[in-house]
């Protein structure tokens, strides 16, 4: 059973048909480069209606202890992504001062990139295989690159993880299917523009998802 996740949701129409399409974890970024940047404090108000219907989850990049103490106490996030070079003490560190639970996102182009996962387990309770951005690239994800899958067929992991980079609804079936993967995350493959979520396309996402790993007994 394949969960998903749909990250930089800025607009409650968009949050809405993440969770009328039954995401399981809905993103928050909070990353001024980005154009899915959310302020925490507007990440609080528009999140709420997310409470109860799936995991609210912070994205942030080498954030200070300032803004983790920031969205600890405004957001409240179920869930803290750290996408950036954050170190296995780090990890830890923030794990620590937020409360929450933590998912370390690794870049991903060869098959040794996998094998830093390990150090991270300990202190964190996701990991997730993000395609490494192109060289020169100001942002740490969603800009649509994909790593191999083939480099994950057989590989196993102290924790759950998510496969990320590059997902569409054309090719996510595939993806599952390739690897196996227990959660699946997407930005901008459900978009029409960098930062503007596509109801349709989420929606045909998380059909696909279900097509390749049904899932029984979820509501809308």
């Amino acid at each position: 059973m394949t969960l998903a996740k749909i990250c930089g949701l800025k607009t409650p129409e968009a949050l809405d048909a993440a969770l009328g399409a039954g995401a399981a974890f809905v993103g928050a970024v909070t990353f001024p480069r980005s154009p899915r940047h959310i302020e925490p404090l507007h990440a609080a108000t528009l999140y709420e209606r997310a409470r109860g219907r799936a995991k609210v989850v912070s994205l942030l990049v080498d954030p200070d202890d300032a803004l983790v103490t920031e969205i600890a106490l405004i957001l409240k996030p179920d869930l803290i992504q750290l996408h950036g070079h954050e170190t296995p003490e780090r990890v830890a560190e923030v794990r620590r001062l937020s409360g929450a639970g933590i998912i370390k996102a690794l870049p991903v182009s060869t098959p040794a990139d996998l094998d830093a996962a390990a150090a991270y387990a300990p202190a964190v309770g996701h990991l997730m295989f993000d395609a490494r951005p192109p060289e020169g690239s100001a942002l740490p994800g969603g800009v649509g690159a994909r790593f191999d899958w083939t480099m994950l067929q057989g590989r196993t992991f102290d924790r759950p993880w998510f496969l990320a980079g590059g997902l569409t609804p054309d090719n996510v079936g595939e993806a599952i299917r390739l690897t196996g993967a227990p959660l699946v995350d997407v930005s901008s493959g459900v978009e029409s523009e960098p930062g503007v979520k596509d109801p349709a396309l989420i929606a045909a996402f998380m059909a696909a998802v279900d097509a390749a790993s049904p899932r029984q007994g979820r509501t809308k």
